[in-house]
């Protein structure tokens, strides 16, 4: 049994005609997304990209690679390998999202490829011949390819750090899947192990999450490979192995993580907390499924800022129906994993794949990209399902091909529209809208379409559109965006009131202070910065409000004090903006050695003593030796 297993898993990975069936089918799955690449930035890219001096290159020099690398300032640095590859396409090709997005499609095609080997073997393990196994892996991959749900990790250029984790944890997962089949065949597995350990490191440099690849690797152990191996003392090993990292992992979950995350109160800058986080996710995931399996264009609208809460049980009650799908799915999964271990697997997969997304951690409830991973899942399981449809229904080989070619050419279909909707910037926001009329980023995101279209020329019929449209948008109660560009574009224009600035300010008071709200304080400073006729004492107002009720760095705080300092009638204001760096600044701080030093040579010899004894008794600075 473990020679014939060892030996059909060899040959999923010594296959050339199979080899470039899997290289036609990626060539073919990225025609798909074509239409696409024409688009532009969106949301986080221009955050991570266009505002990311790191990644700019002019050359390729050593120093600036390896800074732009760690330039991902959210993660603390996290990432480095998404973002090296961010810095290479800004150095072949500037600020070119059609450059971005290329690489972005060439990386989803390499998946395509792996994944297809990686379906292969799978199905050789559960006992289908190398035809069927072949035939069933190339429509799966393909499928999984193609689906809708993919134009936005793809196109979305900034998601290239889900994608390219994707690529990695399906190389390890072949890695170790050969490692296993030569545990399996009592052959020598190190460099196996090796690759797999290599391309997890790889993977996790591209995105955190990758850290679930024993997660992974368990459900391919609980339901293809069942802990096998030719020894049984190796067998053993195994076993042991995976119970202590099983219970290692749920120690630090329940001891660790689960108290360090848990807010009873709403996260900081979100309006639910954790117990209504975990409930809402059942909701979100009963609807990943539902998009998964009916990706129809109105129900995959990109932008769910809209999408509430869970407050309760029942409330609203399709949370208690979704939270009981889910388990009745986690009990299939387990109840089939010896006869139907592809099923159970693609299950596991799945919910595997959404544990941090889905969990404690204050994350935004949904985003389309979270199922590039688990999507495989998901697409694994419902093709066995249909396998095992076909066979119990003794369907003929002729007519299983037609339902599959089907299936793939309305896929196909769906994510060519999609893709060109992606690559037409005005009618994807007007689209967007459509879909979901109460999403704020939706309507601000066609507010800003319309604007880019003006070019910001005060008589242009698109920024009175825009206008229009951000007025619109600002009727929603959740976020003070739309209303804040109500106010700049009619500074442009030139008609701003008292009584537009003072609709944004008082939205501005009742809004939760989310990223997207603090971000705000900025958007105000640097239009005036710029020279946009903003009148800079509202702007004062508006960063005196969300000062207020957000926190900054020590670097933000420094700058929020300049701007007062050199551009308000509030001077004096500043000050304490500054003494807020100091306390926020961490021992020794450059940024507030920089700021005594700028104050001294600006003048402001008492503001710089008065601060210099404040860093002094924070802890700050050393006292001066005399």
């Amino acid at each position: 049994m473990a020679n014939s297993l060892g030996q059909k898993t060899a040959l999923a990975f010594q296959h050339p005609r199979f080899a470039i069936a899997a290289i036609l089918l990626s060539i073919a799955s990225a025609i798909a997304f074509l239409p696409g690449l024409s688009g532009s930035f969106i949301l986080d890219d221009k955050a991570n990209l266009l505002e990311n001096g790191a990644i700019q290159l002019s050359a390729l020099d050593p120093e600036a690679l390896l800074y732009a690398a760690f330039s991902f300032q959210p993660g603390g640095g996290s990432r480095s390998l998404a973002m090296l590859s961010f810095a290479l396409d800004f150095w072949r090709g500037g600020a070119d999202p059609q450059v971005f997005k290329t690489t972005n499609l060439l990386i989803h095609a390499a998946t395509t490829f792996f994944l297809a080997f990686f379906f292969r073997t799978l199905f050789l393990l559960i006992g289908k011949t190398a035809k069927q196994a072949s035939m069933a892996a190339l429509a799966l991959a393909l499928l999984w390819a193609i689906h809708p749900l993919q134009v936005s990790s793809v196109l979305y250029v900034v998601q290239r750090m889900q994608t390219l984790s994707t690529l990695f944890l399906v190389l390890a997962l072949m890695a170790y899947l050969k490692a296993r089949r030569a545990q399996i065949q009592n052959e020598p597995s190190r460099q196996d192990w090796l690759l797999t350990l290599l391309c997890w490191g790889l993977a996790f440099l591209s995105k955190e999450d990758a850290v679930l690849l024993p997660a992974y690797t368990l459900a391919l152990e609980l339901t293809v490979l069942r802990f096998r191996a030719a020894s049984h003392t190796t067998a053993r090993a195994l076993r042991n192995a995976y119970a202590v990292f099983t219970l290692i992992a749920l120690i630090a979950y329940f001891a660790f993580i689960l108290p360090h995350f848990w807010h009873s109160t709403p996260y900081p800058g979100r309006d639910f907390n954790t117990y209504e986080r975990l409930l809402t996710q059942g909701r979100v995931l009963v609807m990943y499924l539902g998009q998964i399996l009916l990706p129809l264009p109105h129900r995959l609208p990109f932008y769910y800022d809209d999408f509430l809460p869970s407050r309760g049980l029942l409330t609203p009650p399709s949370t208690l129906l979704a939270l009981l799908l889910l388990l009745g799915l986690l009990v299939l999964a387990w109840s089939v994993r010896h006869r139907r271990p592809l099923i159970s697997l693609g299950i596991f997969l799945f919910f595997a794949g959404h544990f941090i997304t889905s969990n404690v951690i204050g994350l935004e409830l949904v985003f389309e990209h979270r199922n590039h991973f688990s999507l495989i899942g998901a697409v694994l399981a419902l093709g066995d399902l249909a396998l095992a449809a076909f066979s119990r229904w003794h369907t003929s080989l002729r007519l299983a091909a037609l339902l599959s070619l089907a299936a793939i050419f309305t896929l196909g279909i769906l994510t060519w529209q999609r893709s060109s909707l992606w690559g037409n910037p005005r009618l994807m926001a007007e689209k967007t809208v459509e879909f979901a009329p109460d999403s704020v980023r939706a309507w601000v995101a066609l507010c800003a379409t319309y604007f880019e279209l003006s070019g910001g020329k005060p008589d242009s019929p698109y920024l009175e559109l825009a206008i229009k449209t951000c007025e619109k948008g600002g009727e929603i109660p959740r976020s003070a965006t739309a209303l804040a560009n109500v106010v700049i574009f009619k500074s442009i224009q030139g008609t701003v009131t008292q009584e537009d600035w003072q609709r944004f300010l008082d939205r501005l008071r009742s809004v939760p202070m989310s990223p997207e709200n603090k971000q705000l304080v900025w958007v105000m400073i640097n239009n005036v910065t710029k020279g946009i006729p903003i009148d800079p004492n509202m702007a004062y107002e508006t960063l005196d409000i969300i000062s207020q009720r957000a926190t900054f760095s020590a670097r933000e705080y420094v700058n929020l004090g300049y701007f007062i300092l050199e551009y308000t009638d509030h001077r004096g204001a500043a000050l304490p903006y500054l003494e807020r760096a100091v306390r926020a600044a961490k021992p020794n701080d450059p940024v507030i050695k920089s700021m005594l030093e700028d104050l001294d040579q600006g003048g402001f010899e008492g503001w710089k003593n008065t601060l210099t004894d404040l860093a002094i008794a924070e802890g700050k600075l050393q006292p001066f030796s005399p």
